[in-house]
């Protein structure tokens, strides 16, 4: 039976940048994932991710976002593949918006260079954006955007060229965990280790059932579309990332243009699901309410539409991450419920992973990221 240091679960975005960041710490990492490198299953597909740093969460999270902001150029580096496109980014909506005033508050709280825009300020800097008179807008000039499927292939290849063995298309089936290691039972053998990183996505309801953590997994539908007139307006050096909320709470999100097409989706409010019967087929009511949403504030987004792709929010009540040591089982590191907005910290998770798993602890304020603030395990020390 095989034996490692380390045996990390899940190597899509979190699993793989946990596996390199530890196996660059000399230890000897097996990886662990159900499906093929890079699948389009989960939660780290589709093109493009939004990155920014006045975060309306939580102010609470900054720190560990100019960390990754830090960290993505290094990896692009290190790995030789592009990743990360700084843009500019527009938080829109009435001032008492939470994606309006949280991110206010929090670059007034950390000092982040930003900007406020009103309507007309806005329809100024960017003519495709239709906004109401009530409407206002917090520009950060540091935000933009990832290629998700460059940056798991980079931790992929940056893993195993620091030693760590990575198998594909093989499920685990189980592990145990007690103080002499783990042990990791999979479709295909048995393995041991005397550390575990567990990074489920959005199988953490089975996953991780043993925490009573009442994850939800939640349906999402990205859509791309041909726009209508002059494409290079929304060329990335002329066009921001964008959330966008209504005087309703409702959000939607959008990037510049790759390849002639511009990719938008509305943030929360899909179906619940799980990661094995979740629904891919896109219906024809859900194309014409993007249309029409996207529409009224961005006229000439969906021009015509050209395709679309599901993946999954793996939620926590809170919309909080759980980033810590098992509660039972000290040799055991969990990260779970990124809640649809982790994918912007992944290189610093991984890092965070790394500390904790190696050194029993880790400097980057992770507090906020408790399991025992659900009532439902005890305190993680």
């Amino acid at each position: 039976m095989a034996s490692f240091d380390t045996i990390v679960i899940g190597l899509g975005g979190m699993g793989s940048a946990a596996a390199y960041r530890i196996a660059a710490r000399g230890q000897r990492v097996l990886g662990i994932e159900q499906f093929t490198p890079v699948h389009t299953l989960g939660s780290s597909h589709g093109g493009s991710r939004i990155t920014r740093q006045a975060y309306f969460e939580d102010p609470a999270y900054v720190p560990l976002l100019l960390r990754a902001h830090e960290l993505w150029p290094e990896l692009e580096a290190d790995s030789g593949l592009s990743i990360f496109t700084k843009t500019g980014g527009v938080m829109v909506g009435p001032p008492e918006s939470r994606t309006f005033s949280g991110s206010h508050a929090s670059a007034e709280k950390w000092g982040l260079a930003h900007e406020i825009l009103d309507a007309e300020d806005l329809r100024r800097r960017f003519p495709s954006m239709a906004p109401s008179e009530e409407d206002v807008a917090l520009y950060e000039a540091e935000a933009g955007f990832v290629v998700p499927e460059a940056s798991v292939s980079a931790h992929l290849r940056l893993a195993e060229r620091a030693g760590a063995e990575l198998r594909f298309e093989e499920k685990v089936l189980g592990w145990t965990a007690d103080g002499s290691g783990v042990r990791v039972r999979t479709s295909l053998g048995e393995y041991t280790a005397g550390r575990l990183v567990v990074c489920p996505g959005a199988w953490a309801p089975a996953t991780l059932a043993d925490l009573g953590i009442p994850f939800t997994i939640e349906r999402q539908v990205q859509y791309w579309f041909a726009p209508r007139g002059d494409v290079g307006n929304f060329a990335a050096e002329r066009h921001p990332v964008y959330i966008w909320e209504n005087a309703r709470g409702r959000q939607f999100y959008g990037f510049p243009a790759t390849e002639g097409e511009v990719k938008v989706a509305f943030f929360r409010g899909g179906k619940p699901c799980t990661a094995d019967t979740i629904d891919r087929t896109v219906a024809e009511h859900e194309i014409a309410d993007i249309t029409a949403f996207v529409g009224a504030r961005m006229p000439a987004v969906p021009g015509t539409y050209l395709r679309s792709a599901t993946c999954m929010y793996t939620n926590t009540p809170d919309e909080h991450f759980v980033i810590a040591p098992h509660p039972e089982h000290s040799n055991v590191v969990i990260a779970a419920g990124f809640s649809g907005h982790g994918f912007k910290f992944v290189p610093v998770v991984g890092e965070i992973l790394a500390d904790l798993t190696v050194d029993g602890h880790t400097a980057h304020p992770i507090s906020l990221f408790d399991p025992a603030r659900f009532g439902a395990c005890q305190g993680v020390a």
